[in-house]
């Protein structure tokens, strides 16, 4: 047929300003919907006009008249290019054989991983007759369920059966001793830094393209010199000492850091204390299994007057110490980029660390010599464990040292910190009928309201009517989980604060002070624990007997509803 020439100047300009938007498909029904509203002819018109072939538009037509459902893509099914195993069916087995050695983990995980390249697979699938690019190795790696991964360091060591029940031991001794104004203290001692033009991790802001230059290898030998920062944290105060060695990391060491701080800055800040609480790791220097570090604390214990309390915490569990994440962290980030040249250089740097909540370091070198190879005889062991007064929870990590000095022991004779609370106690005051929160929810409730107890600790312990060091007399200390534990149960008056003390191991008014202290943190909680709160209890129970009754009749009642 032959169109008009105002008809063929409108698909001219309909064709160049549309078909380059079109992939093939679209181009084709397009096209092929114009061919079928010019009627007889209009494949061959429509052909000649847009530059195409007759049976491409053909096609078109035949999609169009056929009915069937949109394909939602381009190509219809099976078109392109075929996958590279499809091509070659024996590649996705040699490739399989050629990872087998190389795997690592466990054969049958969902998520496994190789630790060879995918350029070198790429090769020897190449060699061995099945040539591939290495990112169709990447792609057909993913495919069989493998990805790039670095190492996780997720696999614990063994522990302690009592490693959390010690936290909460080193937790409520900490803060009974604050809470009479006494000296709490986190000790250890920072890896060794090697002193002179040596590089060091970590970057520094200087001129552009004027870089701090050191040897591109390092080399220390044995008359290298070396510092051994031993860092005293003290918990109340948010202040650092840090006593840097130039010879060993011995007990001998250890205690005369200890020695130093006390003489230089903690007699001055706690006038008059009586007791000292040092908290350390159970190896090193300082380990719990040392007799030569009780020894040297018996030494200081004599010479300051101080009942010396130690918890260790469980081997494996050093990054939990104050002084690690409180002080050495900052100090590390202070000597980042920064080579240490002197000794006074080190000694600046770290008394120059300061951080924005009031953090002070203060640094001194230690020139003496400790040497090592000291032993003690069996008489002599003897002697040290007849000073030592070991506590009924885990004797081995928890002890205290008295000085030689009747008076002294008589003005300040140590009291026990408290035992933990069982944790079969905590299961069972913490069911949903006594709290009205399911367990789940309680827990989440402890951490939202954690950030408040950190404020309200700090607030009583500078309120008025205290004496100087912000100690509160007569009462003794919980933990935060069983503060929020006790209001709630206050609050809803769901068992008596008796019955509560006697199960939690406390006196009655120690669970009444906290309870009506840390009432007011339960307003930042939200509506959904005030209407949990709205709740009294008229009658709570007063023994055990009638408490397990209470909680019997509550999942009964629960059961019977479910089922």
């Amino acid at each position: 047929m032959r169109i008009s020439e105002k008809d063929r100047a409108v698909l001219d300009v309909k064709f160049a300003a549309l078909l380059p938007h079109l992939d093939e498909r679209q181009r084709r029904l397009y096209l092929a919907s114009e061919a079928t509203a010019l009627g007889h002819g209009g494949i061959v018109a429509v052909a000649r006009l847009a530059g195409v072939s007759e049976s491409t538009v053909a096609r078109g037509c035949a999609e169009l008249s056929s009915g069937a459902e949109p394909l939602g893509r381009t190509r219809r099914s099976g078109g392109g290019r075929r996958s590279a195993a499809v091509r070659d069916p024996g590649l996705r087995p040699a490739l399989e054989a050629l990872i087998e050695p190389r795997e690592v983990g466990d054969p049958v995980s969902a998520l496994r991983w190789t630790t060879a390249s995918l350029r070198d697979l790429a090769r020897e699938l190449s060699d061995a007759g099945h040539p591939v690019s290495a990112p169709v190795v990447g792609r057909l790696l993913r495919e069989m369920g493998f990805s790039l991964q670095a190492m996780a360091k997720t696999r614990a060591g063994l522990q302690s059966p009592d490693r959390d029940a010690q936290f909460r031991h080193i937790n409520a001794a900490a803060e009974l001793f604050l809470a009479r104004g006494l000296p709490v203290v986190s000790v250890d001692a920072k890896q060794k830094e090697p002193i002179g033009e040596f590089a060091r991790p970590g970057r520094a802001y200087r001129p552009k393209g004027n870089p701090i230059t050191a040897p591109d290898h390092d080399f220390t030998g044995p008359d290298t010199p070396v510092a051994i920062p031993y860092g005293v944290y003290d918990l109340g105060r948010d202040t650092g000492w840090v006593n840097v060695g130039t010879n060993r990391n011995t007990a001998a060491f250890a205690v005369e850091s200890l020695r130093r701080w006390w003489n230089d800055q903690g007699k001055a800040d706690y006038p008059g204390a009586g007791r000292l609480l040092v908290t350390a790791d159970s190896g090193g220097a300082n380990s719990a299994d040392s007799h030569l570090f009780k020894m040297d604390l018996a030494a200081f214990a004599d010479e300051s007057g101080l009942f010396v309390t130690v918890a260790h915490f469980p081997p494996g569990t050093s990054k939990w110490n104050k002084v690690e994440h409180r002080l050495f962290s900052r100090i590390t980030h202070s000597l980042r980029g920064q080579p240490l040249t002197s000794y006074e250089v080190l000694i600046q740097t770290i008394s120059a660390t300061r951080t924005r909540t009031g953090l002070t370091i203060k640094a001194v070198l230690d020139e003496n010599t400790y040497p090592t190879g000291r032993t003690l005889t069996r008489a002599n062991r003897k002697a040290i464990m007849e000073r030592v007064t070991r506590d009924e929870f885990h004797g081995e990590w928890n002890y205290t040292i008295a000085p030689h000095d009747p008076v002294q022991a008589a003005r300040s004779a140590p009291k026990p910190a408290p035992p933990p609370i069982p944790d079969e106690t905590t299961f069972l005051l913490t069911h949903p009928v006594l709290t009205g929160l399911t367990r789940e929810e309680f827990d989440q409730l402890v951490l939202r309201l954690e950030p408040c107890q950190q404020v309200l600790t700090e607030a009583e312990r500078q309120s008025a009517g205290r004496d100087g060091r912000g100690r509160n007399p007569g009462f003794g200390t919980l933990d935060h989980r069983h503060r929020v534990l006790t209001a709630v149960l206050r609050s809803r008056n769901t068992v008596t604060l008796t019955l509560a003390a006697e199960l939690m191991g406390r006196k009655r008014n120690v669970l009444s002070y906290h309870a009506g202290r840390s009432k007011p943190m339960l307003a930042f909680a939200g509506p959904e624990l005030a209407r949990v709160l709205v709740f009294r209890r008229a009658r709570p129970p007063r023994t055990l007997e009638a408490l397990k009754r209470l909680i019997q009749d509550h999942d009964n009642e629960i059961n019977s509803g479910s089922s």
